[in-house]
Order: structure tokens, then C-alpha cells, then sequence
């Protein structure tokens, strides 16, 4: 009987510090801490994964956890609404086992508190009856990911022993991430194939990744097993993704902006969607891109950058 086929970009995934790619000085922080770990034998110091969304860390929680040959207790901070589901969470970690809160800050006010309670004193307090019950805790670590530290509460935040920052990738290093997961997953690809994916991946593994599968599933729609240059222009024009990973609605904007300057609200209005959708959707990888800029009465302009990046897609 014939080995399964891999169909889905998240079949295989990292497993150790060595098969991560770029954010050098972040692995040697890990390094580090898991040396310590071990030569010590103390559990893992509680830390903040910090980054846009898409960079990894989630994969980067799982390979800690690989690294220590500890149970990893993962959730997200969404999914946590009442006392119920964080008891049962911090009640479930042994000693030196791994606690991972993805999107921390989704936390309600009153669970992130329960949380650096329990950092502190190690014991979680369960309301019974008429009065309070304090139960001790095994002495797990946590890791909490967050895309908006500024939404976790300081005291959560300042107990943290360890914070790892996120970079986004170079698009060598995103050539590297492609070629690995492709290879892990037997997926050819044409070297032709990986810096076109990696110039429109916007410096995210996650979206790098995403573009690598439609152009798998373009190659596969031909019966073809190997992934060409062709099937990946292709994916991108079926997904509408130009050459810098612009989406569509990332293009439209320009095009609606041009040569003007226009308000935030004007945009929004043009584009059918609400003035928040544009300022946190739309514009931030814009402005990461210098293609756009804003300047102090709140007006929206192309720079020379941009300007030329929308000729080039008119022509």
C-alpha cells in the first residue's frame, strides 16, 4: 500500500529550535532559557511570544515544548469567558508542564487577573458557597501570545520573566521556509517557484505558506506534481495577489487614492466598508511597505514608492 499523500500545508510543522528560519537572536534567547532548564532541572521561565499575526508562535510554543519533552496545554484567550474554563485549565498542568494562551489579550479583565494571581502566589481561589476555596497549583509555566501587548494587563505583563519578539522574515529567510516545508511535505518545487512566493509573502510565514498550497493545488488541478513558476503566477492571479502580496482590496485602495490626498473616512466610504476595517485591515501593511503615508491633519497619500508600484499595474 502506497504512503499517503500530504495534502495540506499543516501536515508537518517544525519540531525543534534548529528547523525554525530567522529570528536569530529570539532562538538564542530560547537556547538559553532551555540550557538553563536543564542543567537547573527548574521549569521554563513564564514568557510573552510577541509579534504580528502569521509569524509563528504558535509553532514556536509547540517546539518549546518539544524541546523540553513537556505536555503542552494550548487554548485561546477567546475561548476562556468565565472562571469555569480557567479553572479547568490551571487545575490541569502538572509541574513543569507548558500553559499556552494564544491572543492573550482576548482575555476578559477578570481572567487575566486570575492569571498573574496565580503567577504570584501559585494558588487558584474558587468561589464555594458563601465563602472561598484556595487550591495550590503545580508549578507548570506559562506562554502567552499576544499581537497586542498593550492589551494585556501590566501586572500580567510585567511577571513575565522572558519576552520573545517576533520579526518578520527576509524573503531569503522565506525562500528557506518555503523550501523546508515543501521538501517535509515531498512537494517539488522549481527553484524558479520560491522567490515569486516569497516576494508577494509580505515577510509572513503563514501567508508565504498559503501562497505555496494554492500553487500546489493550481499544479495538482493540471495533474502536474511538480510546482513551476507558471502554476504560482497563476495561484496569484486567481487569489488576486500582485507582486508585492498586495491583496485586492489592498490595490483597490490605491487606485482610489492615486495622485490625491484623502481622508480616512472619504476612503472608507469609497470602499464600502467602516473607517476601522481601512486603518487596522488595509493600511498597516501599506504604510510597512512605504507605500503609503499619512501625514498630521490625518490625510492619506501615495508616496513616490506607491505611485510607481500602481503604474506598474496599470501597465
Amino acid at each position: 500500500m502506497s504512503e499517503e499523500r500530504a495534502t495540506d500545508i499543516h501536515d508537518v510543522k517544525p519540531s525543534s529550535l534548529g528547523h525554525l528560519i530567522g529570528n536569530d537572536h529570539l532562538k538564542q534567547q530560547v537556547q538559553v532559557a532551555l540550557d538553563a532548564c536543564f542543567e537547573d532541572q527548574v521549569r521554563f521561565p513564564d514568557t510573552m511570544l510577541c509579534g504580528p499575526p502569521g509569524l509563528g508562535k504558535t509553532a514556536l510554543a509547540c517546539v518549546i515544548s518539544n524541546e523540553l519533552c513537556v505536555k503542552l496545554h494550548e487554548t485561546l484567550g477567546q475561548a476562556i469567558s468565565g472562571p469555569a474554563e480557567m479553572n479547568v485549565l490551571l487545575l490541569s498542568a502538572k509541574n513543569n508542564e507548558l500553559i499556552h494562551i494564544d491572543e492573550v489579550h482576548l482575555l476578559p479583565t477578570d481572567q487575566q487577573t486570575t492569571l498573574f494571581f496565580a503567577l504570584d502566589q501559585r494558588k487558584l481561589i474558587v468561589q464555594s458557597g458563601n465563602g472561598q476555596t484556595t487550591i495550590p497549583l503545580a508549578q507548570f509555566s506559562f506562554l502567552l501570545s499576544t499581537t497586542d501587548p498593550h492589551r494585556v494587563l501590566p501586572p500580567l505583563r510585567d511577571r513575565m520573566r522572558m519576552t520573545l519578539e517576533l520579526n518578520y522574515l527576509t524573503e531569503q529567510e522565506l525562500i528557506e521556509v518555503i523550501r523546508q516545508r515543501s521538501r517535509a511535505l515531498n512537494w517539488p518545487v522549481e527553484e524558479t517557484a520560491l522567490p515569486e512566493i516569497a516576494c508577494r509573502g509580505r515577510g509572513i510565514p503563514r501567508i508565504s505558506l498559503r501562497i505555496l498550497q494554492s500553487s500546489r493545488r493550481v499544479a495538482r488541478s493540471e495533474g502536474e506534481d511538480v510546482v513551476t513558476l507558471a502554476h504560482v503566477q497563476r495561484a496569484c492571479q486567481l487569489d488576486r495577489i500582485d507582486k508585492r502580496g498586495l491583496n485586492s482590496q489592498e490595490q483597490k485602495y490605491l487606485q482610489l487614492l492615486g495622485t490625491k490626498s484623502l481622508r480616512l473616512n472619504i476612503l472608507a466610504s469609497f470602499l464600502g466598508v467602516v473607517p476601522r476595517v481601512v486603518s487596522e485591515v488595509i493600511e498597516p501593511f501599506l504604510v510597512r511597505s512605504r507605500l503609503l503615508i499619512k501625514d498630521k491633519n490625518g490625510l492619506r497619500q501615495l508616496t513616490q514608492e506607491g505611485l510607481d508600484h500602481l503604474s506598474k499595474n496599470r501597465q
